[in-house]
This record gives C-alpha cells, structure tokens and sequence, in this order.
C-alpha cells in the first residue's frame, strides 16, 4: 500500500511537472521557451541515467558520448541541408575537395534520424555486452565510461575535416525543409521534445512497473544473489545500459535541433558527470526525480550565470553539497518530509499517553 501511495504521488508530481511545461510557451518569450527546450533534452537523459544508476546500481560517468553521437548524427543532416549540395564550409578550410563517403547518406534526414538512434545503442551494446559478461562492474566499469568520453572527445578534436574539430557543428539553416530560427519551428520543436519526454517518462514507468525493474533492482541491491536465483544479469544489464543509449541518442538528435549546434564540449567528461549531478540532486531512483533535478539545476545554471557570471559554479557546488549532506534522497524526498514530521509526531503521542498508563494513581494508593 505504501508503495503503492508513493507512485501515485510521483505520477501526480510527474503531470504536474509537465502540464507547466505545456504551459511555458503561453507565457515566457521565445528565448526561455527555447532554454526549457534544451533542458528537457537534457531531462530525458537523466531519466535514462536514472535506469541504470537509481534503479540498476551501474554508475556510468561517460554518457556524454551517447548524447554526441545522437547530436552529431543529426547535425551531419542539418550541416549538409545548409550546404545545399555544397561542401561544407569547414571541410573546404580543412583541404577537402568532395564529401566522405560516411557523410552521404547522411543528406537523407530518415536515415539520419535512424542513425541518431541506432549508432548509440549499437555502441552500448557492444560496451555492454564486452563489460558485463566479464563481470566488470562499480567503479571499474565507472572508470572505462570515463575513459571513453575522454577518448570520444579527443577523436572528434582531431578529426577536423570530419567533425568540425573542437568548433563542433553549427551554423545550421533549416530542419526537415523549415526554417530552424523561425518562432513557429522552436515551438514545434519545443513541443516534440516535451512529447518525447513524456512518451519515455511513460516507457520507463512501465518497465519499473514489470518484472523487469524488479530484477533491475534486484541486480542493485545484490547481484550475485540475482544470479543464484536464476537471472542473467548481464542481460539484463546490456538490456538496461542500452536503453539509456538509446534515451541519450534521443536527447542529443533533439538538443541540436533546439539549440543549433554540438561540439565535443558536450560530449567529454565534464558534461558527462554534470548528467550524473542533475540525477543526484534530483533523487535517483524515482524517474521524476532526475527530470526535475535536470530542469532545476541547468534553470539555476543560467539565472546564476546571467546574475553572477563569475560565481555560477559555486552556486551549482553548494547545491550539490546540501543534497548530498541533508537530503540523501534528492530534491524528490522533499514531499516525505511532511508524512514523516506526521510520523514523529504520532509515535510521540503513543508514547506520552503509554508512559501516562504506567504511572500509579496516587489516590488509588492511599485508598489502599
């Protein structure tokens, strides 16, 4: 029954949350509706994280480089669409006279959007798959992450006539034949974000819901008892590690469309733990969690920054130091508070008026 009531009030806390963000664009000028834009992209990649980390135990501090390669996929696509044909310009500063082939079939936007999904997820479950069928898992696997986003980061900085190098890819012009500037574009794209982000909050509810998070979670609290019980955890753990792939891949095809440029800036290792960060504040483990710590934290990066634009970081620091001392749970546990202050209260009053019992009348006595 308790557990029960507390899904109940995440759901509720979960349509709230989005409800307002249907709301924003009726209220908030262009350029908020565009920042909560980019930050629901980043919201759907901490509910990924959350998969594997709240719910199955597997702390990955390289997922910025699933977010880049959604991002960059897309953004072949969106760079050869303002071409025109052309070559694009940073390929004709980097010597080349003709378009690499692995950039062709790019121009297709099907095959690119395709791609912005199927190329992360086809890494993680090869990473998956070579990482957990050999038992590497806490902070080994932890620290392999981080040695990709590293390695991804430098490959694309070195591949300057490929990747744009450290400029990244920008100066976009249209998507899917519209305008990328126009207001009624970052409207639809607003809304297609917020449409994803729900469709996959959904998608991760009913997968908690199932059998499957159960083991999930059962692969979290004891692995190898998981496994005496019959479970192939590495299974189900590729399965997971995948589907965050997926979720990133996602986010990033969306974030470049939203925000019109990605660079390895977003994909090493800073951005990488940043997405661990938005996950702990938020409270990990509870899906709604993550989304509104991602929403918050980026939301009180850029009033910091546009405020204090010195001082930002530690405001971002001593956040993250006051939900890590005082509220283990996350922003989330925030709600419990109350029913909890109710408890205290209760178990008090029980134990006053059973103390009051075992005190003799004294009238009773001299009677006696």
């Amino acid at each position: 029954m308790k557990t029960m009531k507390k899904i109940k009030g995440t759901t509720i806390l979960a349509a709230v949350i989005f409800l307002l963000l249907a709301a924003l664009p009726f209220y908030m000028p262009m350029f908020r509706v565009s920042l909560f834009g980019k930050y629901m992209c980043f919201a759907i990649i901490a509910l990924g994280l959350d998969m594997i980390w709240g719910y199955t135990g597997i702390l990955s501090l390289g997922h910025g480089v699933y977010f880049g390669l959604g991002a960059y996929c897309m953004a072949m696509y969106l760079k050869l669409e303002a071409a025109g044909g052309n070559l694009p310009d940073f390929m004709s500063w980097s010597g080349l006279d003709r378009l690499p082939a692995a950039w062709v079939p790019f121009g297709n936007p099907v095959f690119a959007v395709a791609m912005a999904v199927a190329v992360p997820v086809l890494l993680a479950v090869i990473i998956g798959y070579l990482t957990f069928t050999n038992k590497i898992r806490g902070v080994y696997f932890s620290i392999l992450s981080q040695a990709m986003a590293m390695i991804m980061g430098t490959l694309l900085i070195g591949s300057q006539a490929f990747t744009g190098g450290s400029n990244g890819l920008t100066d976009f012009k249209t998507i899917f034949g519209q305008d990328i500037h126009a207001p009624v574009t970052k409207i639809v794209m607003f809304y297609v974000t917020l449409l994803v982000l729900v469709l996959l909050f959904a998608l991760c509810r009913f997968l908690t819901g199932r059998r499957v998070g159960k083991v999930l979670i059962a692969i979290r609290d004891g692995e190898n008892r998981a496994g005496f019980a019959g479970y192939n955890t590495a299974n189900y753990k590729v399965f997971v590690y995948a589907l965050s792939a997926f979720m990133a891949g996602i986010a990033g095809a969306l974030y470049v469309g939203q925000v019109g440029i990605i660079s390895p800036a977003e994909v090493g290792v800073v951005p990488s733990v940043e997405m661990i960060i938005w996950v702990a504040i938020g409270g990990k483990g509870t899906l709604i969690g993550p989304v509104l710590g991602a929403l918050a934290v980026n939301s009180l990066k850029t009033t910091a920054s546009e405020n204090f634009p010195e001082l930002w970081s530690y405001f971002i620091g001593v956040l993250f130091v006051v939900v890590i001392l005082w509220l283990p749970g996350g922003v989330i546990s925030l709600k419990e508070i109350p029913g909890k202050i109710r408890a205290k209260l209760r178990l008090h009053r029980e134990e006053t008026s059973s103390a009051e019992e075992k005190i003799p009348d004294k009238t009773a006595v001299r009677s006696k």
